[in-house]
């Protein structure tokens, strides 16, 4: 296996990084910045993969499917970020969007390298997870040849979910085994083999993507904004009031009034105005269309 790890790009060794140990502070920080830019064009090539996933993810979502995504190191943080953001993001149940990452909770901070390695926990933690014809399993890995990662996007094809892989190597096995694989060839790391870097960051994007695109092709985004926040601090408050301003037209004290009239809701806020109804029939509203925003006022106001 180890002259096929070192035949990957995500191995090998970086040109534009020769000598770093003997540059200033200033040349390393240009030497990783001018890599970093190349991650959006590598990300690129593969968008046409990456829309196909949002439509599986979408339609998945909306049937009451889950969305779970699988990763060991690296890759599982990343896709333990992107899994928590996402109830507060879009105001979604925690249990839409999962993740599964090799040795546990505790592998969030501290390494448990040795778990990626095997097969048998990659299927036994995605056995947990019971996973169906509703849903979506992502498998995240640099180098597309992770054992526990394969395992568990082999069982979940196997019961029935569509599966996603998202590596930075073509042709890799993790590829082979999904239903869909997003490629995005990154190239030799700055620091040779350290795939928390471009690849890290090109995985970060996409998975970004397929969240952000599953949610607001849902309509849990109002236009491009980010309606379905909860008011919990000053911060928050702000923005949400800053939204209505922006998306009903209001000055700074009436988006203020409104969204006390909504009892702090800002979608509640949204319906009442766009709709011209009652804080209860934009409640009905919502929970008619599941949260959807613009579906909700046409509900609640059909003329």
């Amino acid at each position: 296996m180890a002259p096929e790890l070192r035949r990957l790009g995500t191995e090998k060794t970086n040109s534009a990084s020769v000598d770093l140990d003997r540059k200033s502070a200033l040349e390393i920080a240009r030497i990783i910045n001018a890599e970093d830019a190349k991650v959006a064009a590598a990300v690129k090539g593969a968008l046409r993969q990456i829309a196909q996933a949002i439509d599986l993810i979408a339609a998945a979502l909306a049937q009451g499917g889950r969305l779970i995504y699988v990763g060991t190191g690296t890759s599982g943080r990343i896709a333990a970020l992107d899994a928590v953001e996402c109830p507060p993001t879009f105001d979604v149940d925690p249990r839409m969007v999962q993740f599964i990452i090799a040795g546990g909770p505790k592998a969030l901070g501290a390494a448990v390298e040795a778990d990626e390695d095997s097969r048998e926990l990659g299927r036994k933690e995605i056995a947990k997870k019971q996973p169906t014809k509703k849903d979506v399993v992502v498998g995240i890995a640099a180098s597309g040849r992770t054992p526990f990662t394969i395992a568990a996007i082999q069982y979940a094809r196997a019961h029935g979910a569509k599966t996603v892989a998202v590596v930075c190597n073509p042709k890799s096995p993790l590829g082979k085994a999904a239903h869909v694989a997003i490629v995005a060839e990154v190239g030799a790391e700055v620091v040779a083999g350290s795939t928390r870097m471009q690849a890290g960051t090109a995985q970060k994007m996409i998975l970004n993507m397929l969240s952000t695109g599953a949610m607001t092709r849902l309509g849990y985004v109002y236009g491009n904004l980010m309606v379905n926040l909860h008011t919990k601090n000053e911060k928050l408050l702000e923005r949400a009031v800053g939204i209505l301003e922006e998306s009903v037209g209001l000055n700074h004290a009436a988006a203020r009034k409104l969204l006390a009239a909504a009892g702090g809701r800002v979608t509640v806020a949204l319906v009442m105005s766009k709709a011209g109804v009652s804080r209860t029939r934009a409640a009905v509203a919502l929970r008619e269309s599941r949260g959807q925003v613009r579906r909700a006022i046409a509900l609640a106001n059909p003329t």
